[in-house]
């Protein structure tokens, strides 16, 4: 990934945080047939030297056996992103661009056994369900539970290197940030406004 200086992000704590955050990720290996992607929930164990990613995927979708016979993968994390128009900035030449939060991690894949699947996909369900008034619980049937296991395989990917990129403009001066700032939180959209959120948590623009 393209990454100026000035929008890299090397500290581990931040970059845990959003891939906690934002774990609905894009999974891309490769194949027979070239390059395939995948969307899919993942949870992410914090671990010394990078961590580990759980996930799993449809039976019926074949990129599972791309894990098998090439374990390279790259998984990208994507977070609030919108448009940025230059009528939101004081200076008077400029150009509209996307500002965005993206992290890529780069891994080895491999196939897991039925006890990994059932802890993963309980623990994603946990993990979103925490988020409802009233979360709902994995109080499943035993033999509907194991017809929807065999529809499914768990994966576990072992993290060899992140890169990670808050494009959040700051290489513009202060009264533009500001400007963006304000022309997000105008637009009223849920992305511009999950944006701006992001941005001022990240202390990138003032508040």
């Amino acid at each position: 990934m393209y990454i100026p200086a000035a929008n890299r992000v090397s500290d581990p704590a931040k970059i845990n945080e959003f891939i906690h955050a934002n774990g609905f990720a894009t999974l891309v290996t490769t194949g027979p047939n070239g390059l395939w992607a995948s969307h899919l929930p993942f949870v992410f164990d914090e671990e010394e030297g990078g961590g580990r990613l759980r996930c799993h995927m449809a039976r019926a979708n074949e990129q599972w056996r791309h894990i098998e016979s090439n374990p390279e993968i790259l998984c990208i994390f994507l977070g609030p992103h919108a448009y940025i128009s230059p009528s939101w900035y004081t200076a008077k030449v400029a150009v509209p661009t996307w500002n965005y939060g993206a992290v890529h991690v780069y891994g080895k894949a491999r196939l897991e056994d039925d006890a990994f699947l059932l802890r993963t996909i309980r623990d994603t369900t946990n993990k979103y369900e925490s988020k409802m008034p009233v979360p709902w619980k994995m109080d499943l049937p035993a033999d509907y539970l194991a017809n929807m296991m065999r529809a499914i395989i768990g994966f576990s990917i072992q993290i060899t290197r992140i890169e990670a990129k808050f494009k959040l403009g700051q290489g513009r001066s202060k009264e533009d940030q500001v400007g963006t700032l304000a022309g997000l939180e105008r637009t009223g959209a849920l992305e511009s406004l999950s944006l701006a959120k992001f941005a001022k948590a990240q202390g990138i623009i003032p508040q």
